[in-house]
């Protein structure tokens, strides 16, 4: 520990100390100004920086950020030196933007298809999410900006995500639920570790000792600091004997007078209070040591987005299947007979509501205030030259079952030479909250489907 730092926390009050390991709003620490200590302030991420301009709030539109596309588009690109570019462009952002901490990335496991987050996991190999988030947290970091590795640990489902207890021996969580955190801590070292709201084996992670101390800062070298995910913490004084240090949101004077009367009444070591003191400290101090404010290149970082989303992409096959012959049987078609791209068709029915209303991001902490949105519809009337380009609605925004609409879009669909369906999950159908209840898409989107010709 620097001089400087043992002179602070000699200096501090024992109520200082206590307000420090505690948020002072939904999204900065709590200064303590007549020791030169000063506020650190966190966004959510990770596919942009969702900046509250009301530090008090957690529901206020953010500020105008690029939207990059998701963790598990990003994953599909398989390209590390690709994820420290994204975490560059981010980190610019949220020195823009007067962040210092960015919520991500996440590296949880996908381990059902219905997890309602999934969109915001790299992936459901752990190898290969520790990879990305290596150099995402490089990138970010390199330009002196924090992250948060998240959510720690085995948080894979939405469904009663606060109190669900995840049943894990150990091989398992060694072999897939931990690899991910253990790479991107011992090679990236990020500012903070994040823990996750349910339990590991009956104990919160939040109040988890061999997860955050025996694991994660013995075992592992975790220099930075444990922060709670919102709302997390049920029990400040356990928490903090276990090693989170920094429970968000605040303010939360009851845990303040709680871990303040501990400390005196014997209940915690002030030793353990002071640790998560100077971990807090040396993070505060690292992230204002980067001078914030100023403008981002939203053009360049738009295009960034748009070749992340582009390499990640995946063309299932581009091969029209002749109806007659059985998928087994089937023999690549010669280059002629591709579907794509598509060129000499002259006029061309764009179906589906998702053309019009790009949908492009999941729901929850994640969502973010684009800079710019390309409109699909109005990018291929950029492109299609010569051809002319028909849009029908398809489907609504809503749940509701539009006969008319399938009926109007199958009626161009004969008018023309070829039709384009977009197709996208709306947001009641997966968002952060809630897992996906089956794998379908809206009942109108089937139906427009399987319509006939």
């Amino acid at each position: 520990m620097s001089t400087e730092l043992q002179s602070i926390i000699a200096s501090m009050t024992l109520e200082e100390k206590a307000a420090l390991c505690t948020g002072a709003s939904a999204w900065t620490t709590t200064p303590v100004e007549r020791l030169g200590v000063p506020e650190m302030t966190v966004a959510d991420g990770p596919h942009g920086v969702r900046r509250v301009p009301d530090v008090q709030s957690m529901s206020h539109q953010a500020l105008p950020a690029t939207c990059f596309p998701t963790a598990s588009c990003s994953a599909s690109t398989w390209d590390v030196e690709l994820m420290g570019e994204l975490g560059v462009a981010l980190a610019e952002e949220a020195i823009a933007l007067n962040v210092d901490v960015l919520l991500g990335p996440s590296v949880n496991m996908k381990r059902s298809p219905l997890g309602g987050r999934n969109f915001e996991y790299f992936s459901e190999d752990p190898y290969l999410a520790g990879e990305l988030a290596v150099h995402f947290v490089k990138g970010v970091q390199s330009k002196g900006v924090g992250t948060s590795l998240k959510h720690y640990a085995a948080n894979n489902q939405e469904f009663q995500r606060f109190s669900i207890s995840a049943e894990v021996d150990e091989r398992t969580l060694r072999e897939i639920y931990l690899p991910a955190f253990e790479k991107a801590v011992k090679e990236a070292q990020p500012w903070t570790v994040m823990c996750s709201y349910n339990k590991v084996n009956g104990v919160f992670a939040s109040e988890h000792h061999t997860l955050l101390t025996e694991i994660l800062k013995e075992e592992w070298g975790f220099e930075g600091l444990v922060v709670s995910d919102w709302g997390a913490v049920r029990d400040r004084v356990t928490a903090l004997r276990a090693g989170l240090d920094w429970e968000m949101p605040g303010p939360q004077d009851r845990h303040v007078k709680a871990v303040v009367e501990a400390v005196r009444s014997g209940g915690l070591a002030e030793a353990s209070l002071d640790e998560s003191v100077r971990r807090m400290l040396q993070i505060v101090f690292k992230a204002h040591e980067t001078r914030k404010g100023g403008t981002f290149d939203a053009d360049a970082h738009h295009s960034l987005a748009r070749r992340i989303a582009a390499e990640g992409m995946v063309l299932l096959k581009n091969e029209p299947l002749p109806p007659q012959e059985p998928l087994a049987q089937e023999k690549p078609l010669p280059r002629e007979g591709r579907l794509l791209p598509l060129k000499g068709h002259q006029r061309i029915a764009v179906i589906g509501r998702s053309a019009q209303v790009a949908y492009f991001q999941g729901g929850g902490s994640s969502h973010i205030n684009p800079t710019r949105v390309d409109v699909p519809f109005q990018e291929l009337q950029s492109r299609a030259d010569g051809a002319e380009l028909i849009y029908a609605e398809g489907y609504p925004a809503d749940d509701s079952f539009r006969q008319d609409l399938i009926d109007q879009a199958t009626g161009l669909a004969q008018l023309t030479d070829v039709a384009l369906l977009f197709i996208a999950l709306p947001v009641f159908k997966e968002s952060e909250g809630y897992d996906r209840r089956d794998l379908d898409l809206t009942a109108q989107q089937v139906a427009l489907v399987q319509a006939p010709d």
